[in-house]
């Protein structure tokens, strides 16, 4: 087990990790069942309220365990990792004052570090900064979305530990970068793992060809359970703007097709095409801990994953 000298606790905290369609979650509950743990959701996009479908957020009544950190937002709200790394370690502080074990479940591998690690994320902003203003005209001319695809594309890591609606944070983050500097490398403990908590993690994995026919069928059963009407009801809310957002796939993509500008085939198409790179992503985040024990899943029975997971997790 990975230890560090400024755990906080000595109680165990399971993370289960990997790349989005590879199964997390039932394996998740299978464990939880047996080891008598509770969920705390490490997904960006399942802290919003409303995006059920297309978020693959497990319905309610489908629960076996308790969840944590799903549903805290509305769409339209400002949420960041930031914001998770407090409401992550309040629930898994709760889980352990019951006696139950934390077991973050999730591929948004900032979050999982956010909750689990030591480091701090920078603040502030320097004042009458030509460059801030450069690009807070930016945003007022091509909106705060355009602003935030910029910073995927320069600075992905520091993108990730931002929402994509807080502007004065994208704003930051990218003068920043023309200073010569990372948001995400200047937070404090980004570049170290360093957990502080006692910390087992598992990672799974999964032949490539065997994922991605997985992300498909888990597309189209999407389609098929009602992620268009999803889409509708949020965007008859006002939150197009939130659906729009670099990282909302699934939705982004069908915004379009509601309002007539594009083919549901297409978008379909579309959002298995952007499902899969994220997955590719996630596979190169979570490769980059040497705490995270893989398995791989491809042909294993559900007792068969649950053994091994045990196993590991150890």
């Amino acid at each position: 087990m990975h230890t560090d000298r400024n755990q906080t606790s000595e109680r165990l905290v399971l993370a289960i990790v990997g790349p989005t369609g590879v199964g997390k979650t039932d394996l998740a509950e299978d464990v939880a069942t047996h080891v008598g743990a509770e969920i705390i959701s490490a997904d960006a996009m399942q802290v919003y309220r409303g995006m059920d479908i297309g978020t693959a957020k497990p319905p309610l009544r489908a629960r076996r365990v308790p969840y944590h950190c799903v549903d805290l937002v509305e769409p339209g709200d400002t949420y960041s990792a930031a914001l998770f790394q407090r409401d992550a370690r309040a629930a898994i502080g709760s889980c352990q004052e019951r006696g139950s074990v934390p077991l973050l479940c999730g591929g948004t591998g900032l979050y999982v570090r956010a909750a689990l690690d030591d480091f701090k994320f920078p603040e502030g902003e320097q004042s009458d900064d030509p460059v801030r203003l450069r690009y807070e005209q930016l945003a007022d001319a091509e909106g705060g979305t355009a602003l935030y695809e910029l910073l995927m594309h320069r600075d992905p890591a520091s993108a990730g530990l931002i929402h994509p609606h807080n502007t004065r944070r994208v704003v930051r983050a990218l003068e920043m970068l023309d200073s010569g500097t990372s948001y995400a490398t200047h937070s404090v403990g980004f570049a170290r793992r360093e957990s502080v908590y006692a910390s087992r993690y598992l990672g799974l994995t999964m032949e490539r060809a065997a994922l991605y026919e997985r992300i498909e069928s888990r597309v189209d059963a999407m389609i098929t359970s009602g992620l268009v009407d999803e889409v509708a009801g949020l965007l008859a809310r006002g939150f197009r703007d939130a659906l729009t957002a670099s990282q909302a796939i699934g939705y982004k993509e069908l915004v379009p097709v509601l309002e007539g500008e594009s083919d549901l085939e297409d978008a379909i198409e579309a959002i298995k095409r952007a499902t899969r790179r994220y997955a590719k992503r996630q596979l190169t985040w979570f490769r980059a801990d040497p705490r995270v024990r893989w398995i791989d899943v491809t042909t294993a029975s559900p007792s068969e994953r649950l053994e091994k997971a045990l196993e590991a997790l150890r």
